[in-house]
C-alpha cells in the first residue's frame, strides 16, 4: 500500500489548472509569489538559476568596476542588468509552468490560441468526432489556422474535412494545419503560439475581416460523443498577469 501511494503521488502533475487559474485573479505582489510557487513546483532548479544568473551578472560588473576604477558607473549598471536577466528568465520559466498546467487537457490548444498577441479571431471546436478529437480555428493575417487535438490517425481525416469545408468560403486563402502532440510532424503545445506567430503575413486587414464574415455562415461539424456527456467541463485558461 505504501508503494502504491508513493506512485500515485509521483503521478500527480506539479502544476494543476486550478492553481494556475488562481494566479490571474490575485493582486500583483501575491501574483508574483504564486507564479514563483508554480515555477518551483514545475522545476525546483528554476528559481536558483534565476537568482544565480542575476547575481552573477551583478558580481561580474562589480569586479570589473573595482578593477577599472569605474565602480560608480558599473555597479548601478550591474544592478539593472542583473534584474533584467532575472526578469527575463522568470518570465520564461513562468510561461513553461503555465504550459505544463494545461498540457494534455481538452481545449489546451484553444486556450493558447486565444492568448496570442495581435488581431486573431479564434473559434474553439469548429469540428469534433465521437471520440472527442477536436479542431480549433484561428483567422489572422497569415490566413486560416486549423489546429487539431486528439488521436493523430483520426485527426488527419478530421482536419482534411474541415480544410475542405473552410476552402469553400475562404478560397484563395492560405489554410495551415497543425496537430498537437510530441510525435513526428506534430507541434508540442508549448511551441504552438510561437509557430503560429512566425507565419508570414499574407493578408490585409480588410481581407481578414471578409474571411471572418464568410466563416460565420459555417456551422460547427460536431458529432455526439460516445458514452455519457461529462458535466461541468471547463476549457483551460492560460493565466495572464494583470497590468496595473
Amino acid at each position: 500500500m505504501a508503494r502504491m501511494s508513493r506512485k500515485s503521488e509521483a503521478a500527480e502533475p506539479a502544476v494543476t489548472r486550478e492553481t494556475a487559474e488562481d494566479v490571474a485573479s490575485a493582486g500583483r505582489l501575491k501574483q508574483i509569489r504564486m507564479v514563483a510557487g508554480l515555477i518551483r513546483k514545475s522545476d525546483p532548479k528554476a528559481l536558483p538559476i534565476i537568482f544565480g544568473s542575476g547575481l552573477g551578472v551583478l558580481a561580474v560588473l562589480v569586479v570589473v568596476g573595482l578593477l577599472t576604477g569605474l565602480a560608480a558607473f558599473l555597479i548601478p549598471l550591474g544592478v539593472l542588468l542583473g534584474l533584467l536577466v532575472a526578469l527575463i528568465l522568470f518570465g520564461r520559466y513562468a510561461q513553461s509552468a503555465q504550459f505544463s498546467a494545461i498540457e494534455g487537457q481538452p481545449g489546451a490548444a484553444a486556450a493558447v490560441m486565444q492568448n496570442m498577441r495581435g488581431n486573431w479571431t479564434v473559434t474553439p471546436t469548429v469540428a469534433a468526432n465521437r471520440n472527442m478529437d477536436v479542431v480549433h480555428r484561428a483567422v489572422g493575417r497569415p490566413g486560416v489556422i486549423l489546429v487539431g487535438e486528439g488521436n493523430p490517425n483520426r485527426l488527419a481525416g478530421l482536419l482534411a474535412a474541415e480544410k475542405k469545408r473552410v476552402a469553400r468560403v475562404a478560397y484563395e486563402v492560405p489554410i495551415i494545419e497543425y496537430q498537437i502532440g510530441d510525435g513526428d510532424g506534430q507541434v508540442p503545445i508549448s511551441k504552438l503560439q510561437r509557430k503560429i506567430m512566425r507565419l508570414p503575413r499574407q493578408l490585409k486587414p480588410a481581407a481578414v475581416s471578409d474571411i471572418n464574415h464568410r466563416l460565420k455562415a459555417l456551422q460547427p461539424t460536431l458529432q455526439a460523443p460516445k458514452g455519457p456527456i461529462p458535466r461541468n467541463v471547463r476549457q483551460p485558461k492560460m493565466p495572464r498577469p494583470k497590468a496595473r
